[in-house]
C-alpha cells in the first residue's frame, strides 16, 4: 500500500504548523523547506482547510495555522480524507470486472483486514505524537529552508543536485 504524494505533503504541511504553532506559516515557506512547487503546496494546504485542520490568515502578513490544537489532530483522519483510494486491488473498485474465483477468493478478505489494521495503527496517533521531537524539527525547518538530506552517490547525487536548483528558481 502505497499513500499518494498529496497526502505526505499534507502530514508534513501539519507537522511544520505543528512545530510552528505560536506563528503563521507561509505556503512558500513550506514549499522551500521540502523543496516541492509552491503550486502544489498551495493545493495541499487548500485541501487541509476545506477538510477543517488548517486556517488560513490573509493579507498582509498572512499564512497558515493549525484550525485545531495538535493532540486533536487525529492522523488516521487526516489520512482518511485527504487520501482518495484504498483499492490496493482491482476487485475493491466499486466497479471491478468480474473475477473468476471471486466466490472462493480470501484475498480480498485478508487485503481488507489489513488496510483496517493500517488505519487503526494510524488512529493512534495524533499530530502531537509527531512533533514531540521538536526541537530537532526546529532546526531543521531554520537551517536555509531546507531539511538535510543524506548524501546519494554518483549520478542520482547530480540529478537531485540540478532538481534542487531548478525547485529553488520556482
Amino acid at each position: 500500500m502505497r499513500l499518494t504524494m498529496h497526502t505526505d505533503y499534507a502530514l508534513r504541511l501539519l507537522i511544520q504548523l505543528g512545530v510552528n504553532n505560536d506563528r503563521l506559516v507561509t505556503v512558500s515557506e513550506t514549499a522551500r523547506t521540502y523543496g516541492v512547487s509552491k503550486n502544489h503546496m498551495m493545493k495541499v494546504a487548500h485541501r487541509l482547510c476545506l477538510e477543517g485542520f488548517v486556517k488560513t490568515v490573509r493579507g498582509n502578513g498572512g499564512g497558515l495555522r493549525l484550525a485545531k490544537h495538535p493532540s486533536d489532530i487525529n492522523v488516521g483522519d487526516v489520512v482518511r480524507k485527504i487520501e482518495s483510494d484504498f483499492s490496493i486491488v482491482g476487485c475493491f473498485e466499486p466497479r471491478a470486472e468480474f473475477c473468476r474465483i471471486s466466490s472462493a477468493c480470501l484475498l480480498r478478505s485478508a487485503l481488507r483486514r489489513a488496510v483496517a489494521a493500517f488505519h487503526q495503527i494510524l488512529d493512534e496517533y495524533s499530530l502531537q505524537d509527531l512533533i514531540v521531537t521538536k526541537p530537532l524539527l526546529e532546526e531543521l525547518f531554520s537551517s536555509a529552508g531546507k531539511l538535510a538530506k543524506p548524501p546519494a552517490s554518483g549520478n542520482q547525487s547530480r540529478r537531485r543536485n540540478s532538481r534542487s536548483k531548478d525547485l529553488e528558481s520556482v
